[in-house]
């Protein structure tokens, strides 16, 4: 048995949904018969709740358990049996964990009092002003070692909410200029450690509140 995150889009009643459109039911097993194929063929999930973002379809996220026949990749699995434990809307803590991982790089550029304002508060009256300010401030500093660093620690913070205003927090923090950037070792360092935040928020966040 393992244990391994899964993130699901909502369908038309906004209900978390497989994606060939069945209704996730939470605490059923779903078997998958025939070959596992990865990215292709079988029931997919990830060991690291931010490698399961990278391949996020929507906000739900659920903890599940995995058994039956189980093959690894690089950053997630691919097996014949699944089963969520539970699953629950997480748009709110994925847009505070993109403004802390914003704010954990501060330091490295020069952020607009504005900018820092809204990662602070999550104030949505201010974020266009913030994502203005901060856009101009790191296109002026794009040639800046520091914000290179800067986004190459943030940008799959950015990623991890890509379907709401927190992928333009992160991303307008950061900087469009170090866009290329964002795969340089930096990212390593940073991305265990943003690993761990980011589940314990998500498991801080449960339906029960504590980790079944």
């Amino acid at each position: 048995m393992q244990l391994a995150w899964h993130f699901l889009a909502a369908g038309p009643e906004g209900q978390p949904e497989l994606r060939d459109g069945r209704p996730l039911v939470v605490g059923q097993w779903y078997k998958h018969k025939g070959p596992l194929v990865m990215c292709r063929s079988g029931y997919h999930a990830s060991i690291c709740a931010i490698d399961a973002l990278d391949y996020a379809p929507g906000p739900w996220i659920s903890l599940c358990e995995i058994d039956g026949t189980i093959e690894y990749g690089t950053d997630k699995l691919v097996a014949t049996r699944r089963r969520a434990l539970w699953c629950y809307d997480a748009t709110e803590v994925l847009r505070l964990f993109a403004r802390q991982c914003a704010l954990d790089v501060a330091d490295l550029w020069e952020m607009p009092d504005i900018v820092r304002r809204y990662l602070e508060t999550g104030d949505e009256s201010i974020r266009d002003t913030a994502r203005y300010a901060a856009g101009y401030a790191a296109r002026a500093a794009a040639r800046c070692a520091a914000i290179v660093a800067a986004w190459a620690a943030a940008r799959d913070t950015a990623w991890a909410a890509a379907w709401d205003t927190a992928r333009d927090t992160a991303r307008y923090a950061a900087g469009y200029a170090a866009w290329d950037a964002a795969r340089c070792a930096a990212i390593v360092a940073a991305r265990d450690s943003q690993n761990a935040t980011l589940e314990s928020m998500l498991l801080g966040s449960t339906p029960t509140g504590k980790e079944d």
